[in-house]
């Protein structure tokens, strides 16, 4: 199946509420994950996560809309539209 490289943008409103559920999910999906970036803004209360992730739009479109109903999550991808095959 053609793979996508892209990136995930998340910020989490009030992480200590939320942290876990989020973590959970990134975990269930890391087989898609190349690399991981996360940066505690403790004074704002925020923290923002990038994620750079190569899977199948299914794939990623799956992990974007977990996490973007999750409540005081913020999400946001882009993918290239250069593919791979990698993974087949």
């Amino acid at each position: 199946m053609l793979k996508r490289i892209g990136v995930i943008g998340i910020v989490i409103n009030e992480p200590k509420e939320i942290v876990d559920k989020v973590n959970l999910i990134i975990s269930n999906y890391s087989y898609l994950i190349i690399g991981r970036m996360g940066v505690p803004k403790h004074e704002e209360h925020i923290g923002v996560i990038a994620l750079i992730v190569e899977g199948n739009t299914d794939d990623v479109g799956a992990l974007t809309g977990k996490l973007g109903n999750l409540p005081g999550v913020i999400v946001k991808s882009a993918l290239t539209a250069k593919t791979t095959n990698k993974g087949d």
